[in-house]
């Protein structure tokens, strides 16, 4: 299916503004567009997002031309992270104002498509306004799409749903997480007394039949690949490697790290604990300087996190030092190089980080490991080996969560 099977508004915003459709675009839409669930598999940054969004906006688009939308919730939206909802979010905005702006410009009548969020970080008042006005698309996360199911005011609202969109799914599928949000899938779909169109996005999964399985039974899969083309190496340090981490080896590795902060415009430092990313944050800040460094990590509040997206993506900051709160796809701009201190402990979740770097269609990620000890140095060669050779670990789907139920 090409851009041009769109109502006009949207095709000739989307060939204005990204031109051409990327591959999982091309070969989602024509399933997505026949009412029929689908998993798309993708590497990060190939507009995933706006393969399963688009057909929902276009199908908005046709009743909005004719007259003023009813205010019930038609698309609903759930990703693992607060801050993942946040900027999809920002991101609808986009089509939503360019169809707008095109629409204005042409002279046609096309009735507002609202948006909206809703989150642990979302206000009260806001959390009043999605019950007595609902929007056309929601983004939830899965821990608020429980909450909402269970509150009468905000299951009646729900009661409209007519597709559900699941990111980044293999962060819950292999997961009690994810047995969970199956129940309140389930539990959406009776609400709703239709069934659901489900849409999955992915950018690393395997077995792939195995998660389309989780999402549907009747899901078509939609795969073109996790493999692209990667600048990864390991970074050996000049002192011997022993069971622990010396002094004397961090602050080698800082002063490594600083300098190729210093030799790239941004730079992401992952790190696998909120404790170890305020201590980088602060050694890398006594050597580039404490406004070039900030941290951003789970415990920080939403207005700290949101400073830091902000900051960065903005080219205010040299580097961000996280934990797997920026590892999905996380609108921060350009970052051209990912460090890993100690190891990702997968390859799927390497993949994923250094995945931030070279976000874009056609850039090229890269990616520099720094082990600690010498079994880091093991593993992190086998991640890099296993990265190259185009291997993923098999998700495990937990089997009878019955303590779920």
């Amino acid at each position: 299916m090409s851009i041009s099977g769109f109502h006009p508004l949207v095709a000739e915003w989307f060939a204005e503004r990204l031109g051409e459709p990327t591959a999982p675009q091309r070969m989602g839409w024509p399933l997505i567009a026949q009412g029929r669930d689908v998993l798309i598999s993708a590497p990060t940054g190939s507009g995933k997002t706006l393969a399963a969004f688009l057909t929902a906006i276009d199908g908005l688009v046709r009743e909005a031309v004719g007259g003023p939308l009813p205010d019930e919730t038609r698309v609903l939206y759930v990703s693992p992270l607060k801050a993942l909802s946040t900027d999809v979010h920002r991101n609808l905005d986009l089509p939503l104002a360019g169809t707008a702006e095109m629409a204005a410009r042409q002279g046609a009548v096309l009735h507002p498509i609202r948006a909206a969020i809703r989150t642990g970080d979302t206000p009260a008042a806001d959390r009043r306004k999605l019950v007595t006005r609902p929007p056309h698309i929601l983004v939830t996360t899965p821990e608020s799409l429980y909450l909402l199911l269970t509150a009468e005011s905000s299951r009646k609202a729900l009661g409209s749903v007519r597709t559900l969109i699941v990111d980044e799914i293999h962060a819950v599928a292999g997961s009690k997480r994810g047995s969970h949000l199956a129940l309140s899938i389930e539990r959406l779909e009776q609400l709703a007394g239709r069934r659901l169109q489900r849409i999955g996005l992915s950018a690393t999964v395997s077995p792939i039949e195995e998660v389309a399985r989780f999402l549907s039974p009747d899901a078509d899969v939609v795969n073109t690949g996790h493999r692209r083309v990667m600048d990864l190496a390991i970074e050996i340090p000049d002192d011997e490697l022993g069971p622990v981490a010396s002094n004397e080896l961090w602050a080698e590795i800082y002063d490594r790290v600083a300098r190729m902060i210093g030799e790239h415009r941004t730079t992401l430092v992952f790190v696998n604990t909120r404790r170890l990313a305020e201590r980088v944050a602060h050694a890398l800040q006594q050597r580039c300087g404490e406004e070039a460094i900030l941290a951003h990590h789970g415990s920080l509040s939403l207005a700290a996190r949101q400073n830091a997206e902000r900051r960065l993506k903005q080219g205010e900051l040299r580097a961000v030092v996280a934990t797997a709160s920026l590892e999905l796809g996380i609108d921060i701009g350009t970052v051209d190089l990912v460090c890993q201190l100690g190891t990702p402990r997968s390859i799927h979740v390497a993949l994923q980080r250094v995945g931030r770097s070279g976000h874009a269609v056609g850039a090229t990620p890269k990616g520099r490991f720094f082990p600690t000890t010498r079994d880091e140095l093991i593993e992190c060669g086998a991640l890099v080996a296993g990265i190259r050779r185009g291997s993923l670990e098999k998700l495990e789907i937990p089997a009878n969560a019955l303590d779920i139920l």
